[in-house]
């Protein structure tokens, strides 16, 4: 079956490397027909690729973003669709996100010195651009200075949750995510849910269903269903789970043109169209609510 819709893809408004514009072009030479971008912590490339779109017949672009939340020793990613961009308070709060990464990567460089890793902070902020400083900057400064071959060899060992550099920073809980979304107007669905748990805890599939049970009670929309990472078992599995509560199933490539040569391409995976009906419906329903 042909993929028509990815609903995670990320641009240099974030921690990908693609402008929106060049995203959207290669999005729409894969076939693909409704996209959503979904930046870290920021709508800013929101703009850019509806003027992409709009300039491709029949491709349609849904407003997204991606938040970072704090779980007992963990992390976890909250997604977010057709919220009101414009609201002054969601920006505001998106503005005090994006300070925390900052300060979260610059904390990241003192580190990396202390393990004999010597990055300039001005060349990541460089790579950044105008985007918000993410782990991925940071990486793509260790491979340029030859430390790494490849972004994902730097977060295996030094930048990745239980890395030798990693350094917290401030985020939401997972529920307090799932209320900001829906405050304004927008749909949350859990982001890739399996992908921090495996092997990561005892009892992953137990773990999962209480956080999605404490999700759905905060007003959780959807989960990821299908995604590129996750195998054939994996992904029957999750679409399991959310006929048993309710959930949407989404999902997509979270493209970012990362680099990596194992990064599948977008088109390779996503979910059906009635994922994007089933999306609006429940967009109206907030709507209605506010």
């Amino acid at each position: 079956m042909a993929i028509s819709v990815d609903l995670h893809l990320h641009t240099t408004a974030s921690d990908g490397r693609l402008t929106p514009t060049e995203l959207v072009e290669l999005t729409a030479s894969k076939g693909l027909r409704t996209i959503s971008v979904s930046d870290h912590d920021t709508t800013a490339g929101l703009a850019e690729a509806q003027r992409a779109v709009d300039k491709v017949p029949g491709m349609r672009l849904i407003p997204g973003i991606e938040l970072g939340c704090d779980v007992p020793g963990g992390e976890v990613h909250m997604l977010g669709y057709f919220m009101d961009v414009t609201d002054a308070g969601f920006q505001e709060t998106l503005a005090g996100f994006r300070e925390g990464r900052l300060a979260r990567g610059e904390g990241m460089v003192q580190k990396l010195a202390e393990f004999g890793m010597h990055i300039e902070w001005e060349r990541v902020r460089e790579i950044a651009g105008d985007a918000s400083v993410g782990r991925p900057h940071v990486a793509q400064a260790l491979v340029e200075a030859g430390y790494f071959s490849e972004p994902s060899d730097a977060f295996r060992e030094y930048l990745g949750r239980n890395g030798k550099a990693y350094v917290e920073r401030a985020k939401l809980t997972p529920p307090d995510a799932v209320k900001l979304l829906n405050d304004v107007g927008g749909v949350a669905v859990f982001a890739h849910p399996w992908f921090e748990r495996r092997g990561n805890e005892p009892e992953p599939e137990q773990s999962l269903i209480e956080t999605v049970e404490e999700l759905k009670a905060a007003g959780l929309h959807g989960m990821e269903v299908h995604y590129a990472m996750y195998d054939e078992a994996t992904v029957d599995w999750l679409a399991d789970v959310a006929r048993a509560y309710d959930l949407i199933p989404c999902g997509g490539s979270d493209y970012h043109h990362s680099g990596n040569s194992r990064e599948p391409f977008p088109g390779v995976n996503g979910p059906p169209m009635e994922t994007v009906e089933r999306l609006e419906e429940a967009a109206r329903q907030l709507v209605f609510r506010r």
